[in-house]
């Protein structure tokens, strides 16, 4: 009796351990696998919807070069609360607001559509926020400044003024205006 009381009990804490062990953690981090054409910024935008943990993921993952990642190299991404501890305040509040547009993708273009900014200027400032936080020094591997315009586009003149003129130029080149330019950011995560 003695016996099977023991192994009762044995059994009893295996199973318990391996339940234990077995479960996953909800605030585990991510392993992410870089893809060809991979960026910080494109694997940022994935996980929370904007540019906000590129230094986080060069910090934690020990990324000298930001705009340096090679191809099937393996990135630890921190989870929105985890990243959060980082944080400066203002991200960490916007970041549960942004987890849940990507949570509610299929619905996040009608609803956006909705909120298209109805001029020029604005969707033009839009698109500046979604890819550089506005900033005209910002840089992304080959792409530079507030519009992220690839730097064969720019001909070594990374002044503000050549940004814009160039922007300008693509998006009437490409889209016709600033306005179906961010919709197609809108519908696609670029422009």
């Amino acid at each position: 009796m003695k016996s099977l009381k023991t192994i009762l009990l044995a059994t009893t804490l295996t199973a318990g351990f391996g339940f234990f062990m077995g479960t996953t953690d909800a605030h585990a981090d991510s392993l992410y696998k870089v893809k060809t054409g991979d960026t910080l910024s494109t694997i940022s935008q994935q996980f929370s919807g904007d540019n906000s943990l590129i230094d986080l993921i060069a910090k934690d993952n020990k990324i000298t070069n930001i705009n340096m990642i090679f191809e099937g190299e393996e990135l630890v991404i921190r989870t929105a609360e985890e990243a959060g501890k980082d944080a400066i305040p203002v991200q960490a509040e916007a970041a549960p607001v942004q987890e849940a547009a990507v949570q509610a993708e299929p619905a996040a273009p009608a609803q956006e559509a909705a909120t298209a900014p109805a001029t020029t200027s604005s969707a033009k400032e839009w698109i500046a926020q979604k890819e550089s936080s506005g900033s005209y020094a910002a840089t992304n591997g080959r792409y530079i400044g507030r519009y992220q315009l690839d730097a064969s586009y720019l001909n070594g003149d990374y002044s503000e003024a050549n940004q814009e003129r160039v922007a300008d130029s693509y998006v009437a080149g490409r889209y016709g205006s600033w306005e179906a330019a961010q919709a197609f950011w809108m519908a696609n995560g670029w422009y």
